[in-house]
């Protein structure tokens, strides 16, 4: 009997020992269960990453790049109302002719200094400049105060003089002009007339 039992004995440990080396090979995960925990492992490690970051920069991550400030808008006329302020300006410019310029004129630094809205450095380069003209005749138009004033490009610029009285009658209907920062304000320039003085202008919205 004793034999007997060893021999049982020694069969369940042999058993055991199967059962436990066997065992540990079955139900093997599946490869595409593996892939599935990798991704989910680098999700967690990516999300960790940005509670990480700074507030400022998880802001920005959130909301993408930073959109520019859109241009300011020209003003949308009808026929009707293009046609009565070219009427209009031909009464008006008619009444701000200088009899002697030179003697009407004052610079900005005359003036005190310029005191006007500031056009941002980009949006300048890229709408006036002595390369970007235009005529005053096409664009909207009014008066205010007593005097004339434009919208080029989306901002309003009002002249702060009379035009020289060497400039034709007409010349805002036939003569290409630009507008130009320099000596610490605005100017207005005719390209009929090279290197003669602008007319100082002031910009607002």
């Amino acid at each position: 009997m004793k034999r007997i039992g060893g021999f049982i004995t020694a069969t369940a440990l042999s058993a055991l020992f199967a059962a436990g080396a066997f065992g540990g090979a079955q139900n093997p995960q599946p490869q595409g269960q593996i892939k599935q925990q990798q991704r989910q492992q680098d999700r967690s490690k990516q999300q960790q990453r940005g509670k990480q970051l700074p507030p400022g920069q998880q802001k920005r991550q959130q909301q993408g790049p930073r959109q520019r400030r859109p241009p300011v808008q020209q003003m949308q006329r009808t026929e009707q109302q293009q046609r009565e302020q070219q009427v209009q300006q031909r009464n008006v410019w008619s009444q701000h002719r200088a009899h002697q310029w030179n003697n009407e004129r004052r610079t900005w630094q005359q003036r005190g200094g310029y005191n006007g809205y500031r056009i941002p450095d980009i949006y300048y380069r890229s709408h006036y400049g002595p390369r970007r003209w235009f005529r005053i005749y096409s664009l909207p138009f009014m008066v205010m105060n007593g005097f004339p004033r434009f919208q080029y490009g989306g901002y309003w610029f009002t002249l702060m003089d009379p035009y020289p009285e060497y400039w034709g009658p007409y010349w805002y209907e036939t003569d290409d002009c630009y507008i130009v920062w320099m000596d610490g304000g605005y100017y207005l320039f005719n390209r009929r007339y090279p290197g003669r003085p602008g007319i100082a202008i002031i910009v607002s919205f």
